[in-house]
């Protein structure tokens, strides 16, 4: 099939983010981890593919090089409209790498003006007046100030966003968006006759996400979180561009148990963490005892679970422990002792026969997966906002894989998410 929408996307999980959001019309969604190393192969494309990168905190050099190569496999499957997504707390450095890359991609296409819209209304990110709100606090109000990798001090978008681009930065505000389609187009017309070519826009509610999607679909590049992206395939279906008859996918025969491998130190995912201890056997993994003694303690005592039993590995903790362990090892050091430890783990589950996966994070998501070996997914049923199930193989196994960013879903997640897959 000839591809309508070419995607990539900064990490795993807001990769599968913006895939379950795209296959909620009920339109089969590709999602590929990596540039995949064989050209387009009409047969087994998809009309909307979604490549995932983990180039959100790379080099900028790096992630601009990566995503045009991503680009360029795009165009080869025949794509003609393209999106590039970030977070939907805009995680970013003053250097990148939301900027630099939609610019070189705005390059590569001819294209003159691109919006950038990271509002997700229905998980609490709503973006008034160019400020960033998550829930009812500004962004810089939010638990994102203390990110271990990129903290936001600043909840104003085009200040964010400025010293990324060399073109001039602006705003189309609420009250333009909430005038229509015909008003957002005239007013993004206004700007770009004065070389405005990056635009924030505002969205506080679904009904923006509408109106921006349909004034803006036919834009050679739209950036922003998923949720902008939603409206799309209904849009194409209606333009004829597209056909709504994609079967939904069906999910594999799974055997018993489960195993949740949590990375993140967000609030919510310490909660969730939380939240499912009475109910799953648990360890916990700390990065100085992974430096100290390595992995082989975690790997035993998984291998003594029982493989039908729910079973969760964490390195969830309080922002003081994780500052203290940062403080001994490195930022990075810390970071990747634990995802390397959860990857093995994920990787000892597997062949011990588990084929249900909850990866909580980022980093932990690409990790593990990377881990695995999954390159394509299928993406299946939502458990919450932006995190869907998804069909995979690791090896020689079939897999149901979910990965979660660290603030998505409610406390009940993990428990949730376990509880969907028994339904299907």
């Amino acid at each position: 099939m000839k591809t309508i929408l070419g995607c990539i996307a900064d990490d795993f999980t807001g990769a599968t983010d913006l895939a379950g959001l795209l296959a909620r019309s009920g339109v089969k969604v590709s999602l590929r981890m990596g540039i995949p190393d064989e050209a387009p192969n009409p047969e087994t494309t998809a009309a909307f593919e979604v490549i995932a990168l983990k180039c959100r905190t790379s080099p900028v050099d790096e992630a601009v090089a990566e995503c045009r190569r991503a680009l360029e496999w795009l165009k080869a499957a025949g794509a003609e409209r393209f999106f590039w997504k970030y977070c939907s707390t805009f995680d970013s450095t003053d250097k990148g790498n939301i900027g630099p890359v939609a610019e070189a991609l705005m390059a590569d296409l001819g294209t003159d003006q691109t919006i950038y819209c990271p509002a997700f209304p229905e998980n609490g990110r709503s973006i008034f007046m160019g400020n960033l709100f998550v829930n009812e606090a500004p962004l810089a109000e939010s638990p994102m100030r203390n990110h271990p990798l990129t903290p936001m001090r600043d909840s104003n978008l085009m200040r964010l966003l400025a010293p990324q681009v060399s073109g001039a930065v602006g705003l189309v505000n609420r009250l333009a968006v909430d005038r229509g389609v015909d008003a957002l187009r005239m007013r993004l017309n206004e700007l770009k006759a004065t070389g405005t070519q990056h635009v924030i826009v505002d969205a506080v509610a679904n009904q923006d996400l509408y109106t921006i999607a349909e004034a803006c679909r036919d834009m050679p590049l739209m950036t922003g979180g998923s949720a902008v992206a939603m409206p799309l395939p209904d849009l194409y279906i209606k333009d004829g561009v597209l056909d709504a008859n994609a079967e939904r996918p069906s999910a594999p025969q799974l055997a018993k148990g489960a195993i949740i491998l949590a990375g993140s130190c967000s609030e919510m995912t310490r909660k969730q963490v939380a939240a499912i201890k009475s109910s799953a056997a648990s360890l916990r993994l700390d990065p100085l005892d992974l430096a100290e003694n390595g992995n082989e303690a975690a790997r035993a005592w998984l291998k003594a679970q029982p493989i039908e039993a729910v079973k969760m590995i964490y390195a969830s903790a309080e922002p003081e422990a994780v500052l203290a362990a940062q403080e001994k090892l490195g930022v990075a050091r810390a970071g990747e002792l634990v995802e390397a430890a959860l990857a093995e783990l994920a990787v000892d589950a597997r062949d011990m026969g588990t084929q249900r996966f909850v990866a909580a994070g980022g980093e932990t998501s690409g990790a593990v997966t990377k881990g695995l070996g999954v390159q394509r997914m299928t993406i299946g049923p939502e458990i919450a906002p932006g995190v869907p199930w998804t069909y995979c193989e690791s090896g020689d196994t079939e897999i149901a894989l979910t990965l979660k960013s660290g603030n998505f879903g409610a406390e009940t997640f993990f428990a949730d998410a376990l509880a969907l897959l028994e339904k299907l």
